[in-house]
């Protein structure tokens, strides 16, 4: 098996689990046993939520390697190849290293059956510990509370924010899923919760096992104070800080909950780390922008109506003197009414796609137009993929223009390569 690629080791994961999710900590918890495997790290930050993790995740690890820390980050999904997943201290994980972690999962193992994500979430971690972190921060795959990351008593948890999604698995209504994402919380261990307006069940799930619950808008605060500036404060403490460099109104909350969760940890950081972490900052398809023959092109992963509603957000703050087209690529258990309507306002044609290669969440081409029958991308030309789609609206489009791809990982990474390819 050591001798094996690093896709041969990725298509032999994807087959040890007749599910490609299955909840539970059980089988991840056994394994990690026989694995020994102890801490990441020296503290450990968990991040859960609908909507912001990546980009939360992102302001942490900038700022406290601004500080001089060495920080280890696992998150999901990746946009093109699986590396991403796991950075050590910057960089993505190398082949070689992946696959040392796989074998070490599979050599201990023996019958239990492990989900692609819990297989990887595995090697992560032991790579992860022997890799002499002072910061591991884990990024929740689904739900939290049984989670695979979760296997891990976090020094901080974190709730970025509670919306309705994969109510397949995680309930119906944001109390049900509030409480799937709390679960993550440590008894005595700060809880950084970034709505405004949580769930009762996030805040009751903090006072039933005495973790203290830090809330954005009641414990700390955050405002633009200027075109290019905003200020995080909260009781006696405050700080002057430039605008994060990742694009889009939304990504101020992410800063300032990511800001939250280090100072959770009750480690000193510099002001000039905050402030450097916060500007430079740098996540892939959020709002990545890119430029065809004088046409803005934005690809974006918003894949359910939150997201969609911050794009909107942005979309509205920052017009153009020409139209918005959109190419609109989703998967079959995502609200694609939803994901229109929320932008329907903001764009005046649209494109939609199919993800042949999304596997058994991916929708036909015939089903995808029927889910936006009753939306304003009723009238939308189809196309059997993003790469075609986008191609025919960089046809439409002229200067003054923008180009707005955006409704899952697989949507951004098709752009992507696409994007990259004509340079």
């Amino acid at each position: 098996m050591t001798s094996r690629s690093l896709a041969d080791w990725l298509a032999y994961i994807e087959q040890q689990h007749p599910r490609s999710i299955e909840l539970g900590l059980d089988r991840v918890r056994a394994v990690a046993q026989r694995m020994e495997l102890g801490r990441p790290a020296h503290r450990v930050i968990t991040v859960a939520g609908t909507n912001g993790k990546g980009s939360t995740i992102a302001f942490i690890e900038a700022i406290a390697r601004a500080a001089g820390w060495r920080v280890g980050a696992y998150t999901s999904p990746h946009v093109l190849s699986y590396n991403e997943r796991l950075r050590i201290d910057g960089s993505d994980a190398n082949d070689a290293d992946l696959g040392a972690g796989f074998e070490a999962v599979e050599s201990s193992r023996g019958d239990v059956a492990l989900t692609y994500f819990e297989f990887g979430t595995l090697a992560a971690l032991w790579l992860m510990q022997r890799a002499g972190l002072d910061l591991a921060l884990l990024e929740v795959g689904l739900g939290g509370r049984l989670d695979a990351v979760n296997l891990i008593d976090a020094d901080v948890a974190v709730v970025t924010t509670v919306d309705l999604d994969h109510q397949d698995w995680l309930g119906n209504d944001r109390e049900t899923i509030g409480f799937e994402k709390a679960g993550i919380a440590r008894a005595e261990k700060p809880l950084v919760v970034g709505d405004d307006d949580p769930p009762a069940s996030v805040l009751s799930r903090a006072y039933a096992i005495g973790a203290p619950a830090i809330r954005a808008g009641c414990d700390f605060f955050f405002e633009q104070t200027s075109s290019d500036s905003w200020r995080w404060r909260e009781l006696d403490y405050s700080l002057d800080l430039p605008l994060p460099g990742l694009a889009a109104p939304v990504q101020l909350r992410n800063a300032a909950i990511a800001i939250a969760a280090l100072r959770a940890l009750g480690e000193d950081i510099p002001r000039a780390a905050l402030a450097d972490g916060v500007a430079h900052a740098t996540i892939s398809a959020r709002l990545q922008r890119f430029e065809l023959d004088g046409v803005d092109v934005w690809v974006d992963v918003a894949h359910n109506p939150q997201a969609a509603q911050a794009l909107s957000g942005w979309l509205r703050k920052t017009p153009v003197s020409g139209m918005t087209l959109a190419v609109f690529a989703a998967l079959g258990d995502k609200d694609i009414a939803g994901l229109v309507t929320a932008l329907e306002a903001d764009v005046d044609r649209w494109f939609l796609a199919a993800l042949q290669t999304a596997g058994p969440r991916a929708l036909s081409l015939a089903d995808f137009r029927q889910q936006v029958q009753d939306t304003a991308a009723a009238q939308a030309e189809p196309f059997d993929t993003v790469s075609e789609a986008i191609q025919a609206a960089r046809q439409c489009a002229q200067r003054g223009d923008r180009l707005l791809v955006f409704g899952s990982f697989h949507t951004a990474a098709a752009a992507l390569r696409l994007l990259q390819a004509v340079g």
